[in-house]
């Protein structure tokens, strides 16, 4: 896998279903998360090893929350709720932030209106109606990782590259020295 600049983490809101948990988790685990949390969870987050068979508990830190008031995000880190809503940017056309915080909620109702007033952004999955809330996590982190990772760029005709991806170019020296402070 590609490294990226910055961090993500990967949430849940009101989740009553422990192996969409497992599965949230696993694929948050895969894609690189440095962090979990649940918001008033009526599963066992600690205990969700069928599906998530990598044990993401015990790699990454999981903070469980009682309320959306009592979430407490690293600083600067951007909060995303991925949710139909009529005003939701549409997921190819977001361009997703450095420090993120992702929130999927509850497999039978949308993020609390709570939540969604948190919410830096809030993104949709252009679909024709909702995907399993685990599979929004899956589509939702791959294209972060498209967007936000270096690869080649695709071929004009189909299959793989043809070049290999650009090599990284430092910038030059930056000095703030004398440039006028005080």
């Amino acid at each position: 896998m590609t490294q990226m600049r910055g961090y993500f983490g990967v949430g849940v809101e009101r989740l009553s279903k422990p192996r969409n948990a497992g599965a949230i988790f696993r694929t948050a685990h895969a894609f690189g998360a440095s962090f979990l949390f649940g918001i008033d969870a009526d599963v066992n987050l600690r205990t969700v090893h069928q599906t998530d068979t990598s044990a993401t508990a015990r790699q990454a830190p999981l903070w469980e929350f009682p309320s959306v008031e009592a979430l407490d995000l690293p600083k600067g880190c951007r909060l995303v709720g991925i949710e139909l809503t009529e005003d939701a940017v549409a997921l190819p056309s977001f361009r997703h932030p450095a420090q993120a915080a992702y929130i999927l909620g509850t497999e039978r109702d949308s993020l609390s209106p709570a939540l969604q007033a948190r919410c830096d952004f809030i993104v949709q999955i252009p679909t024709q109606f909702c995907v399993n809330v685990s599979i929004a996590c899956a589509v939702t982190l791959y294209d972060r990782m498209l967007s936000r990772g270096r690869f080649a760029e695709r071929p004009v005709r189909p299959g793989g590259p043809t070049e290999e991806r650009p090599a990284h170019v430092h910038g030059g020296i930056f000095s703030r020295v004398g440039k006028g402070v005080g």
